[in-house]
């Protein structure tokens, strides 16, 4: 069996980022991009926010860039990843069908997932309404109602950007209080364009073909709320059970970098590992040598395709230096 220079796990933005700028340095990565591949963009509608794109469909965005990353001698895979063998020196991965990789690096780019609410109304409306990204969507919002649900940080920072669009912003809450931070509570309790439902539980996204309301359980009853957008903001979860016990995760399971274990470093959020071999020379490199993580799979900030893309770039970069310096 050969041994592969890099092989890269994940097909979303920042695994084909990585895959285009190997291919490039003529390094021929593997990308095994799943089933069905392609991440989070495959679930978003149209994108505008993508440098060098005014309006492209997400699916569409990702086609290019495997067309892209194919063009200068990237093999794609569309098959899950089994399991993975991290420690040796030679790295092994197996997919779910059986084929197996050896290789020199890895690049972590699986992902995460927008945690939903579970509804069949909020599956069928997907994108037609309902979304998990105000950053992304809030755009095609103007002068529109809208609701968040969520009581975090994200949900508040989210509505806050909805208010930049949107005539009415509602955040719906299970709860008597938020889990946010003060500064944000205030910040959305005092902006005028935002009304809290607090102890309410959505129980159906109202619309056929698009968003029209939300039904909602409250300790006065069922009620409904006439709305246009609904933007659910309870949490994602990273794509990285394959990894627990051979890298270092936090306590979300999001990849720790050399750049994120610092920055958790001094925010006091991790606590010294007896695994780690971070190194500064490589931001994106994990807790094992030679394997480098990127994208919403190590990101639990900004969470975006170009960010994502961004980050890839920068794990490529480094896979191949660290790969000259063996």
């Amino acid at each position: 069996m050969d041994t592969h220079n890099v092989v890269i796990i994940g097909g979303g933005a920042a695994g084909l980022s990585a895959a285009i700028y190997l291919g490039r340095a003529g390094l021929s990565p593997i990308l095994l991009a799943g089933s069905p591949p392609g991440g989070q963009l495959m679930l978003t509608s149209e994108v505008e926010n993508f440098p060098g794109q005014k309006s492209i469909l997400g699916g569409e965005l990702i086609d290019v860039m495997r067309k892209q990353a194919s063009a200068f001698g990237t093999t794609i895979v569309d098959e899950n990843v089994g399991s993975v063998e991290l420690v040796k020196p030679v790295k092994l991965v197996k997919l779910a069908g059986g084929t197996e990789y050896k290789t020199k690096a890895v690049i972590i780019a699986t992902g995460a997932k927008a945690l939903w609410m579970g509804l069949p109304s909020e599956t069928k409306l997907r994108g037609k309404g309902v979304s998990a990204c105000a950053t992304c969507d809030g755009f095609f919002f103007k002068n529109k109602t809208v609701a968040i649900i969520g009581g975090g940080d994200s949900a508040l920072e989210e509505a806050l950007t909805l208010t930049k669009f949107a005539s009415k912003v509602y955040v719906i809450h299970r709860r008597a209080e938020f889990r946010a931070s003060k500064i944000m509570q205030k910040r959305v309790l005092e902006h005028e364009k935002i009304e809290v439902i607090w102890n309410a539980a959505v129980e159906e996204v109202l619309g056929q073909f698009k968003v029209e309301g939300l039904k909602l359980k409250t300790p006065e009853g069922e009620k409904t709320v006439k709305l246009d957008g609904v933007f659910v903001a309870i949490g994602h979860r990273p794509d990285t059970d394959l990894f627990k016990n051979q890298i270092d995760l936090d306590q979300k399971g999001y990849v720790l970098t050399t750049a994120m274990y610092a920055l958790q470093q001094l925010s006091n959020k991790v606590e010294q590992t007896k695994t780690h071999t971070y190194d500064v020379h490589y931001q994106t490199l994990t807790s094992l040598s030679g394997v480098f993580g990127a994208g919403d799979c190590v990101d639990h900030v900004y969470k975006q395709a170009s960010t994502a893309a961004g980050m890839g770039v920068q794990a490529s970069l480094d896979a191949e230096r660290w790969i000259e310096s063996q």
